[in-house]
């Protein structure tokens, strides 16, 4: 057989064995997918959070924090919504991520739209094909450590343009060698071609540009792998999807030419184990292509941020509402929620066998608050957990349209809190000015006459007593209004008659036995009646005489409320 016979056959063998590679790794990738998103659903989710992860997610939120209202940081750290996040999100993409955190911030007032919302994650909750087709092609997407892929927008629009004269010389200079010299004199052709490929590789890394652009590159990356996904999808015709798919395929042919390019700059946007990136890979580093185009690439996208933004929250919808749906199966009790239109009438909520998402064997309790809540009681009976649990149902009844609890039903709520607070060292701020600052901004808003729920934990307690209870009466008081729904927690029980007029009381209760504290986490309608702290100091091995001190003393203030010395 003649030797270019055999030179083709070989060359037709190897790009046959290759293709067959590259098809039999395209499979292999889908089945892994296919079979995790699978294993995954209406279960815990697996994903390990790292320092910063959060703040980063949070990215996205941020840059749109000014449209309405929001759900502020202080309220968000107070009920520790990040866990609640962390419990919820079972995204598979950046986008799936960085939305999902937005809506848990963003509590809408309009039922239809939440409505709208709850049709797109019903129909992923009922469609299994269709919700696994659709997490495949966002797995494609995926999850960046280097950053939020909202990122990539702000970051282009600050990317510099790099000199392409050097690396224009060694293009030139390596394909002379390869097209003139090599059919000229092989051997010392290709040894000339291997030198200066050694050159370029060690170029390319040691150099300033790819310093200046790897950056940037990687941003690239990402939003070609958002577009190969958009080629994926353009298939996909469900009616629930028909705007997100808009918005998707509208990038998609936007970017259809410059997505040729991109592919030289950062791959083909299929993961760093597909083959056809391996040879780019090797492309890159001998000819340089990604720093000739990246200049062209740049310009072009630049202009375009809002079709970019468009894209990420349309994939990014997608996904969050996936993540909804498996949450919700994971929920041994849930709801979705009722609302009512406020008509300036006085706010009520009731909800029944309301339980806390992040707590384990979680005590449910129900209530129907058609004004103020105080409740009463000590430390570890329950007090915080449910002031927290019935802000949190809030957010999650007009975000996620979904409950933990058996019914809900309430207006369209307002949500602030001044809970869990702390010194701030930064500013050199008290716990007590802390405090009253965190107060200041719910009295603040108070004052717009729209439906606000406001909770809060031991109120002043980062002053005396006497100042204490004065300020707190007047502040729960001045909160109790019809537009408004305040629950307040506190030891101080002078306060549930100061307040019984505006405010309900209510109280968690606990009981010794066998020198054990048995915690009931029950909801209790009336004030707190036990006195059980002094009995701990019994318990735990105190002398006879200060427990007994302590006792007659107490008993002697709620006898002729004066402390005697």
């Amino acid at each position: 057989m003649h030797p270019n016979i055999i030179a083709i056959l070989c060359a037709a063998g190897f790009v046959l064995l290759f293709a067959l590679l590259v098809l039999r790794e395209n499979r292999k990738q889908k089945s892994t997918i296919r079979k995790k998103v699978q294993r995954v659903y209406g279960k815990v989710p697996e994903q390990e959070y790292e320092s910063g992860d959060i703040e980063r997610i949070s990215h996205y939120f941020h840059r749109r924090e000014k449209e309405g209202f929001v759900i502020d940081d202080i309220t968000w750290n107070d009920l520790d919504m990040d866990r609640a996040y962390m419990l919820i999100n079972q995204t598979v993409s950046s986008p799936g991520e960085d939305v999902l955190y937005d809506i848990m911030r963003r509590p809408l007032f309009s039922e239809k739209e939440l409505k709208k919302r709850d049709e797109l994650i019903e129909f992923f909750a009922t469609h299994e094909e269709e919700r696994i087709k659709m997490q495949m092609c966002l797995f494609r997407v995926g999850k960046t450590r280097k950053g939020s892929l909202a990122d990539t927008v702000l970051t282009l629009k600050d990317a510099p343009e790099i000199s392409i004269g050097i690396h224009v010389i060694m293009l030139v200079s390596l394909l002379l060698v390869l097209f003139v010299m090599v059919p000229l004199t092989p051997f010392y052709g290709m040894v000339l071609f291997l030198f200066l490929s050694i050159i370029n590789t060690f170029a390319y890394y040691a150099g300033k540009t790819r310093k200046i652009t790897d950056i940037y590159i990687d941003c690239f990356s990402g939003f070609l792998g958002m577009l190969k996904v958009a080629d994926e999808m353009k298939s996909i015709s469900w009616k629930e999807v028909q705007q997100q798919m808009e918005d998707i395929q509208e990038a998609r042919k936007t970017f259809f030419r410059l997505r040729r390019k991109m592919i030289f700059l950062t791959g083909s946007g299929r993961g760093v184990d597909n083959l056809i990136d391996v040879i780019l890979d090797y492309i890159r580093m001998i000819f340089h292509v990604d720093f000739l185009a990246y200049n062209s690439i740049l310009k072009e996208v630049k202009n375009k941020e809002a079709v970019i933004m468009r894209l990420i929250q349309s994939m990014g919808e997608l996904d969050a509402a996936i993540s909804i749906a498996s949450f919700r199966q994971l929920l041994v009790l849930k709801c979705k929620p009722e609302f009512t239109r406020y008509e300036g009438k006085q706010v009520q909520m009731e909800v029944d066998d309301l339980y806390h998402p992040l707590i384990r064997e979680a005590v449910a309790n129900s209530i129907t608050a058609a004004k103020g809540t105080l409740v009463t009681g000590s430390n570890a009976s329950g007090k915080s957990t449910f002031l927290k649990n019935i802000a949190i149902n809030s957010i999650l009844a007009q975000t996620l349209y979904t409950c933990t609890c058996s019914f809900y039903k309430a207006p369209f709520l307002k949500v602030m809190t001044s809970m869990a607070l702390r010194d701030d060292l930064v500013k050199g701020e008290s716990y007590f000015i802390v405090e009253i600052k965190s107060l200041k901004r719910i009295l603040d808003e108070s004052r717009k006459e729209e439906p606000l729920l406001c909770v809060i934990d031991e109120v002043l307690r980062g002053t005396n007593t006497i100042e204490r209870i004065a300020a707190s009466s007047v502040i729960l008081n001045t909160l109790s209004k019809k537009w408004m729904l305040p629950f307040a927690a506190t030891h101080d029980i002078e306060l549930s008659y100061i307040l019984e007029d505006q405010y309900k009381n209510y109280h968690f209760e606990e009981e010794i036995q066998d020198n054990q504290v048995i915690f009931h986490y029950i909801l209790k309608q009336g004030r707190a009646s036990t006195r059980n702290a002094i009995r701990l100091l019994n318990m735990l091995g105190y002398e006879k005489k200060i427990v007994e001190s302590a006792e007659e003393k107490a008993e002697e203030f709620e006898r002729t409320g004066i402390w005697k010395k």
